[in-house]
């Protein structure tokens, strides 16, 4: 049984991983951590993780960016294992978390959650390494709710990136052709945002050739895809020696 602490437990998704981990025999919550206390939970909730004196394996991480900074110190100083979920980290946040946390203790980030998101990356790089060289045009058009502050999405530059790996780096990144009166470069790799309504989180990359098109899609419905992902890597990330994990080091 992974005992896990979940730092934000009170905002959205973690209230939505609470309610997934209450159906998971493999995984508990034993404390939570939370400013906000308007909320009843059926573990211990501490104003912050000094205060909390639970015995634990792992820490879910889904608040924001300025209370990032606290949470790897304590985990540092713990050694507890953290799956950090935030976005908007600043770029000495991200280094710091990435270069310095995981000499003492085990962190697991990646762009997106899903173990859907996460399969398709793999998948992104078999298909590129056969329709690419084919002369296939690549597209990635997402689509995300009229809230969402930044464009393109974590998610498309993830997949892009897949995809550029897989093909050594060979792709130009195109964001806007309004001001192009040109050609399709061979060696452009496009990605288009899209933002309206409540769309939860849709991505497509498009594989368009001769005479056929290959669209790999993925649809998130809610967030709870998220949260699930984060509960498995939870279970993944408890007792495992320190260093930097992602969402492929989960799924195999």
């Amino acid at each position: 049984m992974t005992r896990i602490i979940m730092h934000g437990c009170n905002g959205k998704m973690g209230q939505t991983i609470t309610n997934i981990v209450k159906e998971d025999a493999g995984a508990t919550i034993v404390a939570g951590i939370d400013l906000y206390d308007g909320i009843q939970n059926d573990y211990p909730v501490f104003k912050s993780l000094a205060e909390c004196n639970v015995e634990a394996d792992v820490v879910i991480d889904f608040t924001a960016a300025p209370a990032v900074d606290a949470l790897l110190d304590w985990c540092e100083e713990k050694k507890m294992p953290v799956v950090l979920c935030s976005t908007g980290l600043s770029e000495a946040q991200v280094e710091r978390a990435t270069k310095e946390s995981i000499k003492k203790t085990a962190v697991l980030k990646s762009a997106n959650m899903s173990l859907g998101i996460n399969v398709l990356l793999k998948l992104l790089k078999e298909a590129a390494a056969q329709f690419a060289p084919a002369g296939f045009d690549i597209e990635i058009v997402e689509k995300h709710h009229n809230l969402k502050l930044d464009a393109p999405s974590g998610t498309a530059l993830a997949l892009a990136d897949s995809i550029n790996e897989e093909m050594n780096g060979q792709y130009e990144y195109v964001y806007d052709r309004s001001q192009r009166r040109q050609k399709r470069d061979k060696k452009e790799l496009g990605i288009s945002a899209v933002r309206g309504g409540t769309i939860v989180g849709d991505h497509d990359v498009i594989f368009a050739g001769t005479d056929e098109v290959i669209t790999f899609s993925h649809r998130a419905y809610s967030k709870a895809v998220f949260a699930k992902g984060a509960v498995e890597a939870a279970k993944f990330l408890a007792g495992k020696e320190p260093g930097l994990y992602g969402m492929e080091d989960v799924i195999g």
